[in-house]
């Protein structure tokens, strides 16, 4: 019996078992790198910088940190405690650069294979700039790391992902706005420039009056009504503008940027979606293979309660 044991366990043993693939993540995650022969250190390294006791002290010292910028725009504050705001701020830039080494370290090069990452990269590389001589304007560039909400909170880095991908769509919307601007600015021009040089006396004047208009703001009593007294049928042109331009291409901006949020959403439930659907496979595989060593292992321990000498059974049952 024993030398069935041993050869069911050799059996399964030598079958080829399909490791689990870790979950891959969606667009912007950076611990893809952890992955594909990397070594166990740095498999572990990784996965301790996304565990989300580290995610959220990032998240708590980013906030912090754009506390401390905010208060150093108050001269009171600046003046009474600068150096103390110097300090913890240049505290969490340091905080930072070791983040950003422990994962160039965990990742290698695929960490400049992922947009999120270069992006974090460059927004702590502008803080490390010297903020003297010509590059003092830079020191104003260091508020740019709060943006780093934007690659550490999924929903945030959903958004913008949405955002990046309806640039496309929101190109051709801008340009037929321009078009219609321009042909509206000529026109205006042409039909109020003589009469309100102030508001339509260039094309350039024109333009920048007709986006006021379009933007809805000041535009009845600032503009057209004063217009109208002048040219009683104005109202015309500029009704068939503000339907044109604002009712119908400005909600084209607005319908642009929901698909593509919701095409990005759909993108990324389908990668988990695939994700669930090939580790299936491997997880059946694995819970048919406890299974039949289980009935085995059943089977095995009845064949030696059946074949047990009544002495040793008995010497069992006293013990």
């Amino acid at each position: 019996m024993t030398s069935e044991l041993v050869s069911a366990s050799s059996r399964l043993a030598s079958e080829p078992r399909m490791a689990p693939e870790p979950r891959s993540e969606t667009a912007g995650s950076r611990g893809a790198a952890a992955r594909g022969g990397a070594p166990v250190s740095r498999q572990r390294l990784a996965a301790w910088i996304q565990a989300p006791l580290v995610q959220n002290a990032l998240i708590a010292l980013i906030l912090i940190n754009a506390a401390i910028l905010g208060l150093e725009t108050f001269p009171g504050l600046r003046s009474n405690w600068g150096d103390w705001l110097r300090a913890l701020d240049q505290a969490i830039l340091a905080v930072f650069v070791a983040e950003i080494a422990l994962r160039l370290l965990a990742h290698r090069m695929a960490f400049f294979r992922d947009p999120w990452s270069v992006f974090d990269f460059l927004v702590v590389g502008i803080a490390l700039v010297p903020t003297s001589g010509p590059f003092a304007v830079l020191r104003a560039l260091r508020v740019l790391r709060v943006m780093r909400l934007i690659s550490l909170v999924p929903s945030m880095r959903r958004v913008a992902g949405g955002l990046i991908a309806a640039i496309p769509g929101l190109g051709a919307v801008m340009g037929m706005i321009m078009v219609i601007l321009y042909v509206s600015a000529v026109v205006a021009t042409k039909l109020f420039g003589e009469r309100f040089p102030e508001w339509f006396g260039t094309l350039g004047e024109s333009a920048f009056t007709l986006f006021q208009v379009m933007t809805l703001e000041s535009w009845a009593m600032g503009i057209v009504r004063p217009i109208l007294e002048v040219y009683p049928l104005a109202w015309v042109f500029f009704l068939i503008y503000i339907l044109v331009s604002t009712f119908t291409m400005l909600n084209l901006f607005i319908a642009v940027v929901v698909s593509a949020m919701q095409a990005e959403h759909a993108r990324e439930f389908d990668a988990e979606k695939s994700d669930a659907a090939e580790r299936a496979p491997t997880d059946k595989r694995l819970r048919d293979e406890l299974l039949a060593l289980r009935i085995e292992v059943k089977k095995l321990r009845e064949s030696l309660e059946r074949n047990r000498p009544p002495s040793a059974a008995a010497a069992a049952e006293s013990v």
